[in-house]
């Protein structure tokens, strides 16, 4: 089975680098180990070499009653010295017994002809005999010992592996950190929200990112602040000739051609005010905010639907107090208030206030809305021809016009259908 890469790419160059700097610390550790084993070796056979030259010189010349009372002193925790023919062993040397051999051997001879053997055992042993001036047998025991390691090594690399760890783990984030915050900037762009600008400081590459990334949100900016005036210019510029011609027409015959006339005047009139609204929606933050009662102001807007005979009611209401633009706040639950009478004849209001943050829902019980088509109709002039006919009016701008305002406010737009049919299209501020 294949190993998977980590999905992000901080984790990626964190394995990455730490890999490779592992590799190159255990490179540098062996080397030091090989280097430390060849220096100890080589003072180790030097000090072989003299130290059984001297001793083998002494025994020899000690009365044979004397040799036993001094072998315990001139005996070493690698190699000891005992009379006699020593244990049985083979004349196959292994590489390490056979240098060690050598350097015995040119320490003692000519004077002393040494014969080694093998003696087979775990760890291995090697055994150099040597025959005395007086015909005496003296056997020359070598076990020799594995390197020593001092006990505070292994932690001593633990810890500059820890320390390694957590400094390419600090790289990376610094590296990394600057390309998720680049990442966020671009999440948060959205066409005709307010975005703050990204900062231009750190590396140059990170300075240089920031800059192109605030130059092309203001090049959004402009385009659509440019399409937007166009819309203003020309919904406004319209509303004169539209005038005139109602004038003619109302002044002309009357009759059912007159009516028709009349009523698709109407419609053109309503579609300029509502291209005119959704302009002005998207400079929603013209209007300085304002401290607000919420539970009057909701109050009041739902009296004023009562008192037109049209079916408003409020659910929930907490007493609570909020900086917001209130005429803008009034045109979006004004608008979604309509939808809901529009299209299911009733509309109920409810206002949940809970950790800073405040959420107006406008329900009804009305069609609702397909599920793919619940992102869309918040675009100008999306309609829904197969539940919303344009019989019932509306010009397709009401949702994309609060949801402008809504984003204006810091706040946003959610639609979902509620159980059991109907929308339920809730504006979140704070």
């Amino acid at each position: 089975m294949r190993a998977r890469w980590p999905g992000s790419l901080r984790s990626r160059l964190f394995l990455i680098l730490l890999a490779g700097l592992l590799c190159g610390q255990a490179l540098g550790f062996a080397i030091m180990l090989l280097e430390r084993d060849q220096s100890a070796r080589a003072v180790m056979l030097t000090t072989l070499q003299r130290d059984v030259a001297v001793a083998v010189a002494l025994l020899d010349r000690l009365p044979g009653a004397e040799r036993p009372r001094w072998l315990p002193l001139l005996d070493r925790p690698t190699y000891r010295y005992a009379l006699g023919p020593g244990e049985p062993g083979t004349p196959t040397l292994p590489p390490r017994a056979r240098m060690i051999a050598d350097e015995i051997r040119a320490a003692l001879e000519p004077r002393f002809p040494v014969r080694f053997d093998a003696v087979p055992d775990s760890p291995e042993r090697l055994q150099g005999h040597v025959v005395l001036a007086d015909g005496a047998d003296l056997t020359i025991a070598v076990r020799p010992a594995l390197r020593a390691v001092a006990s505070w090594l292994p932690a001593a690399l633990a810890v500059q592996l820890l320390v390694l760890a957590a400094c390419v783990w600090l790289a990376v984030r610094l590296a990394v950190r600057p390309l998720t915050r680049f990442a966020e900037a671009a999440d948060r762009l959205e066409p005709g929200r307010p975005a703050a600008r990204f900062a231009e400081g750190g590396p140059d590459e990170v300075a240089r990112a920031g800059k192109a990334f605030n130059a092309l949100q203001a090049r959004i900016a402009r385009h659509l602040d440019e399409r937007v005036r166009i819309l203003a210019a020309i919904s406004h510029d319209l509303q004169t000739p539209i005038t005139r011609m109602r004038l003619r027409v109302e002044t002309g015959a009357e009759g059912p051609d007159q009516d028709r006339l009349l009523a698709d005047l109407a419609v053109i009139e309503a579609l300029v005010r509502e291209g005119i609204a959704y302009a002005r929606s998207l400079h929603g933050e013209v209007e300085p905010p304002v401290r607000l009662d919420l539970r009057a102001f909701v109050e009041s807007l739902v009296f004023d639907y009562q008192d037109g005979g049209r079916d408003v009611t409020i659910t929930a209401l907490p007493d609570v107090t909020l900086a917001t633009r209130p005429q803008a706040l009034r045109r979006i639950l004004t608008n979604l208030i309509d939808n809901a009478l529009r299209y299911a004849g009733r509309a109920e209001i409810a206002v949940e206030a809970s950790e800073g943050r405040i959420a107006l829902s406008v329900r009804d019980r009305g069609p609702g809305i397909p599920e793919d088509k619940l992102e869309a109709v918040r675009l100008p002039f999306v309609r829904l021809e197969e539940s919303r006919s344009r019989d019932t009016g509306g010009t397709g701008l009401g949702l994309a016009i609060a949801d402008q305002l809504a984003a204006a406010l810091g706040g946003r737009l959610a639609l979902r259908n509620r159980d059991g049919g109907g929308l339920a299209a809730t504006v979140t501020l704070g």
